[in-house]
C-alpha cells in the first residue's frame, strides 16, 4: 500500500475511537498482547514513564520528554489524538515516523490485523512500540489513550508511572464518580514503580494510596512538594510563562522558570512534572538544571506540541485550545479572563459523547458565539449545539462547518477583541 493508502486502510478498516466514540473500544489488552508478542515483544526493549490522567497528560508528556531530549537522550514520544498528521503521535526527538515507516509496518502486520481485528488505537500502541524497540530509544514517554487500567498503553512496566488529575469525562466508559474513575486511572500504577499524583484531591486520595500501597509502590503527590505561582501578571502578548518555583525541600538549584506553554493550568501540570523529574534523578536518571531550564522553555518547538492555549493570530487576537471537558473549560474560560479583550467571540464544536449541557452552563453569556461541527462522525450537529445553547442564553449563529464559523468571526471581530477556538480537540485540529 502507498501511505495514503495505509491511512485509508487505518481509518476506515480499524474501529476508531474519535469516530465512533465507545463502540471502537476493544475491551481489555489481548491484542495489543498479541501483536506485540508478534514483534518481539517490543515494549520489553526500551526504558518508559507512563503518563495518565484526565487532563494535561498530554503537555506533562510534551514536557518531560522535552527535558529528556534536552539533556542527551534519545527519546521516545507516543501521544493521542493527533490534530493533523496522524504521524504526530509517534516521534522520535521530535521528528515523527516517516510515512515509509507507517507504511512498512501495517503491510507487514496486514494478515494479523485482519485475523485479529484490533482497534485503530491498539495497532498505533503496537506501532509506537516497535518504532521506538528499532530504534533503539534511551527512554520513551507513553501517554495513556484512555482511561488507564485497560488502555492499550498499559502493557508498559515503566520507570515511574505520572497520573495528571482526575475529573469528569469519558463516564460511559470510566464510571459515574471520580472514584470510580480514579480507580481506572490508578490502574498504571506497576508493582515496585514509583507513582507521582499531579494533584491531592481529598475525594479520591485514598484510591490512590491504597492502589499505591496493594502495589509496593513509593506514591508522591507533586501538589505538596512545590508552591508554583506566576512570577508577573499575563498579558496576550506574553511568549512564555513566568513562574516562581517554590521547593519544600531543596531539590533544583532554580527559584523560577520560564514555560511556553502559557495556560494557567500548566502551573498544576508543572508540578507533577517536577516531581517525576526528581524522582528520575534518585533513579539515575542525569537530567541537569539547565537542561530542564532549557526544555521548559521550548517544549512546543523540541516536541511539536500544538492546540494547548495557542496563539494563532494577533490582529485579533485568536487563540485555540483543546480543553473540552468540564475542568478543562474551567480552565480555558480562566485564562479568557486574564486575556485583554474587548468582545469575545467564541467559536465552539463537541461532540456527542459529552456533558455538553454541564459545559454550555458554564460559558460566559456575554460572548458572540459561532457554533460549529468537526469534521468527524462523533460530531455534535452545530444546529442541535446552538438550540442547547440557547436555553443558556448563549446566543450566535450555527455553521456546518469549523472554517466557515471561524470565517464569520473573523470578518465580525474588531482588532481589539478576542476569538476563542475550542470545545473539541477536533475542531482545534482543524485551525492549527
Amino acid at each position: 500500500m502507498t501511505y495514503p493508502e495505509t491511512l485509508k486502510f487505518l481509518y476506515s478498516r480499524l474501529p476508531m475511537f474519535s469516530r465512533q466514540g465507545k463502540a471502537a473500544i476493544k475491551p481489555g489488552l489481548d491484542n495489543t498482547i498479541r501483536l506485540c508478542e508478534s514483534l518481539g515483544k517490543p515494549q520489553n526493549k526500551f526504558k518508559s514513564i507512563h503518563v495518565g490522567g484526565t487532563n494535561g497528560k498530554g503537555s506533562s508528556s510534551h514536557m518531560l520528554a522535552a527535558i529528556f531530549q534536552q539533556a542527551g537522550y534519545k527519546t521516545g514520544l507516543y501521544t493521542s489524538p493527533h490534530l493533523r498528521d496522524f504521524r504526530e503521535r509517534i516521534r522520535i526527538n521530535g521528528e515523527m515516523i516517516s510515512e515509509s515507516e507507517v507504511v512498512d509496518f501495517v503491510n507487514s502486520q496486514t494478515e494479523l490485523i485482519n485475523t485479529l481485528e484490533p482497534s485503530f488505537f491498539e495497532v498505533t500502541v503496537a506501532m509506537a512500540f516497535h518504532f521506538f524497540a528499532e530504534n533503539q530509544v534511551d527512554i520513551a514517554v507513553i501517554e495513556v489513550g484512555l482511561g488507564g487500567r485497560l488502555d492499550s498503553t498499559n502493557i508498559i512496566i515503566p520507570e515511574l508511572s505520572l497520573i495528571t488529575n482526575i475529573g469528569f469525562d469519558h463516564m460511559n466508559i470510566l464510571g459515574e464518580t471520580l472514584p470510580e474513575i480514579a480507580a481506572e486511572k490508578a490502574g498504571i500504577i506497576k508493582q515496585g514503580v514509583p507513582v507521582i499524583i499531579g494533584q491531592k484531591q481529598k475525594e479520591i486520595e485514598s484510591v490512590f494510596l491504597d492502589k499505591a500501597a496493594s502495589m509496593n509502590s513509593k506514591i508522591t503527590f507533586a501538589s505538596e512538594e512545590w508552591e508554583i505561582q506566576k512570577s508577573v501578571v499575563q498579558s496576550d502578548s506574553t511568549e512564555l510563562l513566568k513562574l516562581d518555583i517554590k521547593q519544600k525541600t531543596k531539590v533544583f538549584g532554580f527559584k523560577s522558570l520560564e514555560l511556553d506553554l502559557t495556560g494557567t493550568y500548566q502551573l498544576k501540570n508543572l508540578a507533577g512534572v517536577l516531581s517525576a523529574v526528581k524522582e528520575l534523578r534518585s533513579k539515575g536518571f542525569n537530567l541537569p538544571d539547565d537542561a530542564i531550564k532549557d526544555a521548559l522553555r521550548n517544549v512546543k518547538s523540541i516536541t511539536g506540541l500544538m492546540g494547548r492555549w495557542q496563539i494563532l493570530e494577533r490582529s485579533p487576537l485568536l487563540i485555540c485550545d483543546t480543553g473540552h471537558n468540564e475542568d478543562g473549560i474551567r480552565e480555558v474560560l480562566k485564562n479568557i479572563s486574564l486575556t485583554p479583550h474587548r468582545n469575545l467571540h467564541m467559536v465552539i464544536g463537541m461532540v456527542n459523547d459529552k456533558d455538553i449541557l454541564k459545559i454550555l452552563n458554564l460559558l460566559p453569556q456575554n460572548a458572540i458565539y459561532y457554533f460549529c461541527q468537526p469534521d468527524i462522525p462523533r460530531a455534535r450537529p452545530s444546529i442541535e449545539l446552538r438550540n442547547e445553547a440557547l436555553k443558556f442564553n448563549l446566543k450566535g449563529t450555527h455553521y456546518n462547518t469549523v472554517a466557515d464559523a471561524l470565517e464569520s468571526a473573523r470578518s465580525n471581530a474588531h482588532a481589539e477583541d478576542l476569538i476563542f477556538v475550542g470545545g473539541s480537540t477536533f475542531v482545534v485540529a482543524e485551525v492549527v
